[in-house]
């Protein structure tokens, strides 16, 4: 059983300005050459969130700068590592909106759903108002498959073109699937993901399935095989 990735290693929440302004030397200990995120509170409330890869310095810097007066009491939370601090602040900025921050945060490749959401809530309706009325809504043509070809395997579970890809002996092999659900690797179209899978690492079968995976939203790569869940 895997272990969860740790993102927090220490943090210290709820400490008076006061006793950073006295304590000094111990918290600079805390947080010398770490990086992290911290926020600032007033009566309660919080009222600046932010990150920063030398926090000693960021937290002295507060005591004196234009936010001084504006804060009585803070948090901080020590990260192993920064690698996703950017868009940790980001996330806390976008939910709680604090008074002191002016930028909004943003996300590096992060997909907004909000289009999509109302494309689908469209097409839900759209689908019930055909269901209550019968035939005499008119209904989208959809393509034939040709007679000759067998449907693709992909065909029911997908909206549109998307690309694949997987991990092979130290390789990183690509595929692109198309509107119909056929499947293309170096210029030729298959039906199955299982046979572009062994056509893709030259061997006599494979489960496309758990071999390739397709991007679910932006950065986040799942094996194809969680399409049929």
């Amino acid at each position: 059983m895997s272990k969860e990735k740790q993102l927090v290693s220490q943090y210290l929440e709820n400490i008076s300005r006061d006793a950073l302004e006295k304590y000094q030397y111990i918290v600079r200990n805390y947080v010398r050459d770490r990086q992290g995120v911290y926020a600032l509170f007033r009566r309660g409330k919080l009222y600046y969130v932010g990150l920063a890869h030398n926090l000693r310095s960021r937290l002295q810097t507060h005591l004196r700068d234009h936010h001084a007066e504006s804060w009585d009491r803070f948090s901080v939370y020590l990260t192993i590592g920064d690698a996703h601090l950017k868009e940790l602040e980001s996330l806390v900025l976008r939910i709680t909106k604090p008074q002191g921050n002016k930028l909004k945060g943003k996300f590096l490749r992060a997909e907004n759903l909000r289009r999509k959401f109302s494309y689908d809530i469209h097409q839900t309706q759209k689908s019930e108002l055909i269901s209550m009325m019968g035939s005499t809504v008119l209904i989208k043509k959809i393509r034939l498959v040709k007679r000759t070809e067998k449907p693709a395997a992909l065909a029911g579970y997908i909206r549109g073109p998307m690309k694949l890809r997987a991990s092979y002996k130290g390789n990183v092999l690509t595929a692109q699937v198309r509107r119909d659900g056929t499947i293309r690797v170096a210029g030729k179209k298959y039906f199955s993901p299982s046979v572009a899978a062994a056509k893709a690492c030259k061997r006599r079968s494979c489960n496309g399935w758990t071999f390739w995976k397709y991007e679910r939203a932006p950065g986040d790569w799942v094996l194809l095989d969680y399409l049929r869940r």
